[in-house]
């Protein structure tokens, strides 16, 4: 079983490399934008055509969420573009594509946890290009996986968990959002979900088919960005002060879902997993994070 894995110096990529030698039948290939430019189409093509993939992992994206703001026919280039280039060369090549994209596409006045065919209403330039690349990789192939997470952190990488250490560490107050509500990922927990549905498409225990349409995860549970913050400093022994703000004290260019809450039952159901509580992963994180300077 031979595995291409896009954006491989990201939270996602890393946690996968970390994860692959535990898939002793698989054989990877770990690629960034050093080895291969997926807004590049001949460049993607030819990767393919050298390699034949059974699947393609897309953790590549322009995730600088303000940023994109800015630099938006780059947030195009990546997050459509280069989805677009992947789920061609994906069709031609007879390759099972997982793609993976964000609560952000959502951001409606919904108040219960959003499920795959709830509308979508991006409000940012990160937002609308990755729904864009969810819409163009099902057109091109409608075998694709699109697997919407929310709020990544990972011992790689920069982080909500890694920035709050830092600062927690440096200063003895910080000020941060309470209205905003969704649910942690621990990108090593998705990484795995990921290469144990792969698994068991090659032990046959499900059919491929199945992995079709958009799926969600994160992990299980509900918190804000307060509490997450609360949490970690717990868990970490961090004395720092957190005083709660709103979303309107502390602007930014795009803006971000006040709700972005996961309906996992599909994912649960279809792959019959079962998801960790985001306490029980940011403890896990902690764990990692201990001796790294961050």
């Amino acid at each position: 079983m031979k595995i291409l894995v896009t954006g491989s110096n990201g939270q996602m990529g890393k946690e996968l490399q970390s994860l692959s030698s535990l898939f002793h039948n698989f054989n990877f290939i770990f690629v960034d934008v050093a080895e291969l430019d997926i807004t590049d189409q001949s460049a993607v093509e030819n990767f393919f055509d050298q390699h034949k993939f059974h699947f393609c992992i897309n953790c590549a994206a322009f995730t600088a969420v303000d940023k994109a703001e800015a630099e938006a026919d780059l947030a195009y280039a990546v997050n459509v573009e280069g989805v677009k280039n992947l789920a061609l060369a994906c069709l031609k090549y007879q390759t099972q594509f997982i793609h993976l994209s964000t609560d952000y596409v959502y951001h409606n006045k919904q108040n219960t946890p959003f499920k795959e065919n709830d509308p979508t209403n991006p409000q940012s330039v990160y937002a609308s290009t990755k729904l864009a690349g969810d819409k163009i990789a099902m057109e091109i192939l409608p075998s694709s996986m699109i697997i919407r997470t929310s709020w990544v952190y990972s011992s790689y990488g920069h982080n909500f968990v890694k920035t709050m250490l830092r600062l927690g560490r440096e200063r003895d107050e910080l000020h941060i959002i309470f209205d905003q509500i969704g649910t942690p990922t621990y990108a090593h927990d998705l990484a795995l979900a990921i290469l144990t549905i792969i698994k068991k498409v090659a032990d046959r225990e499900i059919d491929i088919s199945v992995l079709s349409g958009v799926f969600h995860y994160s992990n299980e549970g509900v918190t804000s960005w307060y509490d997450f913050a609360k949490a970690i400093f717990r868990i970490s022994g961090i004395n720092c002060e957190i005083k709660a703000i709103e979303t309107k004290d502390y602007p930014t260019p795009a803006k971000r879902p006040p709700f972005s809450l996961l309906n996992k039952g599909k994912f649960k159901t279809v792959f019959n997993l079962n998801i960790p509580h985001w306490e029980d992963s940011l403890a896990n994180c902690m764990k990692k994070l201990e001796n790294v300077d961050v």
